[in-house]
């Protein structure tokens, strides 16, 4: 009696198998519903490939220039929506070269000639990173952009400035403003800096050890704009460094950007009422009427735990995997791709909603009412006139705490009341205690004198309008 056949699975590795794969197992083991996202760096990544597989002569050109046809009708396809992508094929690296070999039948068969799987991913998710710092970068800017635009807006307006959330010293709010600039500033220089890691080309580390055939992995960087070519096939195609970095940028925007979405939420709080933002950017409650929630702050805020988990998801994967390839990097994708639509969208949104915002005077001037915020302008009064700064800080706290029991402000103190502690008060330090003169007097370099804070405004309009 002749045997059955065995029924193979259709997969490019399959050779080796004589069964087909669990139905469960190609569920679970598919990527192709995230890893899609990839697809035009896969055949960017794909063309160059064959082009030099031509050059070398491992392929015959005409052979590559079929090849490089195919890809690009694959593309096209890709882009119109027509291409079906097979869960059974795993990947959207599989998917791709199964459609070419379907087209070109050997010759696409030839494609993935000296390369694996394990370079191939590492090189479109390198690729997909690089553009995507371009896109965050540039959300950093308009989002600088809209910072500086309220800070120019309200250039005259003091505001207390604030440690463990109680009155510190008075500052100019564009000042405030300002420390975001910077913040968000130093996020754009750790993703430039990144970049370094991320523009190192792995293709042709193929599974581990490279090839014995004559490659030219220089041509490819060039053809793809790399950089650098990754120097140790082990680490080129296990190192996920790279997307870690990446992620704690990003980790970091989100935290800055859950900052402000806090300061706004504060801000805008009956409590406060500092700010008003615009009602575009608020939404309403289904039971309260009078409610006008700062939801789009508050969303902002709330997504920095995702961004963080996203840092500490992969952190995780890649802490106890031995070298090199493993499956477990196929969770790279997801991390990075979530983390990347939400931190875009909370940027643009916070972007767009900062020009809307408008400042309540009245609110902010009554903020201003307790004048116990120029204490530390006394002390310093005092310092001028050669009282060391810690008796200085003594004699002035008890005179705050004097007028305290007495319900008074300080500049209510008479002369003789506050030279209870210290004989060294003249009559000029009722001057020292009027809110203009004090931030009219700040000298330091960075502080928040009204001369210093215009005159970074205009620097940061004059190198925000390059970027």
């Amino acid at each position: 009696m002749a045997k059955k056949a065995k029924t193979k699975p259709r997969k490019p590795w399959g050779g080796r198998f004589t069964k087909a794969t669990d139905a469960l197992v190609e569920a679970f083991t598919a990527s192709v519903d995230v890893d899609t996202r990839l697809a035009p760096y896969d055949v960017r990544g794909s063309i160059a490939h064959a082009r030099m597989l031509g050059e070398t002569g491992i392929v015959a050109k005409k052979e590559a220039l079929a090849m490089e046809r195919g890809l690009r009708e694959i593309f096209e396809e890709i882009e119109s929506g027509s291409f079906a992508f097979d869960p059974a094929l795993e990947d959207v690296h599989m998917n791709i070269e199964a459609r070419l070999i379907e087209k070109l039948g050997d010759v696409g068969a030839k494609l993935h000639t000296a390369r694996s799987r394990n370079d191939q991913v590492a090189l479109d998710l390198r690729m997909f990173l690089k553009d995507a710092i371009g896109e965050l970068t540039a959300g950093l800017v308009r989002l600088q952009r809209s910072l500086i635009a309220v800070a120019a807006a309200n250039l005259d307006v003091i505001i207390p400035g604030y440690t463990h959330l109680q009155h510190g010293q008075l500052v100019l709010f564009a000042h405030h403003v300002l420390a975001y600039v910077e913040m968000f500033e130093r996020d754009a220089g750790r993703l430039a800096d990144g970049l370094k890691r991320v523009d190192v080309m792995p293709l042709g580390a193929c599974a581990v050890a490279g090839t014995t055939l004559p490659i030219d992995r220089e041509m490819v960087a060039r053809e793809l704009g790399f950089s650098a070519v990754a120097r140790n096939s082990i680490d080129a195609v296990s190192d996920r460094d790279f997307a870690i970095e990446y992620l704690a940028d990003v980790a970091l925007i989100g935290v800055h950007l859950s900052r402000l979405g806090e300061e706004l939420v504060l801000w805008s709080s009956s409590e406060f009422g500092f700010i008003t933002l615009g009602e575009a950017f608020c939404t309403g409650s289904s039971m309260l009427p009078q409610k006008r929630n700062p939801d789009v702050a508050e969303l902002v805020r709330g997504a920095s735990g995702q961004l963080v988990g996203a840092l500490v998801a992969l952190l995780t994967t890649l802490k106890g995997l031995p070298l090199s390839y493993n499956r477990d990097l196929q969770q790279d994708k997801r991390a990075v791709f979530e983390a990347t639509d939400l931190v875009l969208s909370s940027l643009e949104v916070m972007a767009r909603m900062l020009p809307t915002l408008r400042v309540n005077r009245d609110a902010v001037a009554r903020a201003l009412e307790d004048d116990s915020i120029l204490a530390v302008d006394v002390a310093e009064y005092l310092v001028r006139k050669g009282v060391p700064f810690r008796r200085a800080h003594e004699i002035v706290g008890g005179a705050v705490a004097a007028a305290e029991r007495a319900g008074k402000k300080l500049r209510e103190l008479t002369l003789d009341e506050l030279r209870t502690d210290a004989d060294v008060f003249d009559a000029d330090v009722y001057d020292v205690l009027e809110v203009e003169g004090s931030l009219e007097r700040k000298a330091s370099a960075g502080s928040t004198a009204p001369a210093m804070v215009r005159k970074e405004v205009r620097r940061w309009k004059r190198r925000l309008a390059k970027g």
